[in-house]
Parts: C-alpha cells; structure tokens; sequence
C-alpha cells in the first residue's frame, strides 16, 4: 500500500505540473481540487508511514521528474519543488501538532500547506502574483484535501 501511495502522489504532482505547463494558471484551480488535493491528502497519510527525509526526496524528485518528462517545464518543476517543499514542512508541522484524530488533523495540515502553496506556487511558475488564482486554488486545495481525506479516513486512521 506505501509503494501505491508514492506512486499515486508523484503521478498526481507530474500530471498536475504537466497539466499547468499546457494550459496555463487556468487550469490551475482545477488540479487543485482534483490532483493537489489528493496530494495534500497523500502527504499526511504518507507522514504517518514515511520518515521526513523520505518525504523530502519524494517531494524534490516529483519536481525533477517533471523537467524530464518535459523539459519545457522547467519554470514549472522548479515552481512546483519549492512550493510543495514548503507546503510540506507546514503541513507536516501542522499535522504533527495538532490534537485530534485524522480529519482534523489533515484538515489543519492541509490548509496551512494550501495557504502557503497557493501563494507561491503560481507567483514563481507564471511570474507574478495573480489573486483570484491564489484564492480559487487554496479553496480547491481545502475541498479537494477534505473529499480526498475523507475517502482516506479508514486506511489513514491512528
């Protein structure tokens, strides 16, 4: 089940960074909803199985992958392995701390990472702060995240 959940999670973070190298930010909110949101979700599931330097690696190869697969992405790998670099650290944090049981926890950890994502995410890969981006990928990011979480909940529980 571990070797699915890295799988799924680097196939959803390429298809996504493709997806966006194609049709541009607006194509972005839908991913978020769809692909980032499972992500998101995958992530903390993945944190309760995985060791934080694993997490790293998988995170920056998802990036590295990208340019491989298209090397025209490049502005989009790089967007993509510092935003959910640092979406990561804040989520894992998040989820780390917070009392509770696995929805409020991944609840939490993923609207700290979608905040931070949403931000930085389409600032780097398109070149400039776009709000109505930022603000309709962080809201699909936290529905998208919650379903995704939800379909989790028996799997993921602790």
């Amino acid at each position: 089940m571990l070797a699915v959940a890295v799988l799924g999670y680097a196939a959803a973070i390429l298809a996504a960074n493709l997806l966006a190298a194609q049709f541009g930010p607006a194509i972005t909110p839908i991913n978020a909803f769809f692909l980032i949101g499972l992500d998101l979700a995958l992530r903390n599931w993945l944190n309760l199985r995985m060791r934080p330097l694993f997490m790293g690696a998988l995170i920056l190869s998802t990036g590295l992958l990208t340019y491989l697969v298209n090397p025209a992405a490049q502005q989009i790998a790089v967007a993509s392995a510092v935003a959910f670099t640092a979406a990561a650290l804040a989520d894992w944090l998040t989820f780390s701390t917070v009392a509770g049981g696995w929805m409020r926890r991944n609840l939490a950890g993923n609207s700290v990472g979608a905040a931070i994502d949403s931000i930085v995410f389409p600032t780097l890969a398109f070149g400039s702060l776009m709000p109505a981006i930022v603000v309709a990928q962080f809201v699909a990011k936290v529905a998208g995240g919650t379903l995704w979480g939800y379909l989790m909940r028996p799997r993921a529980a602790k």
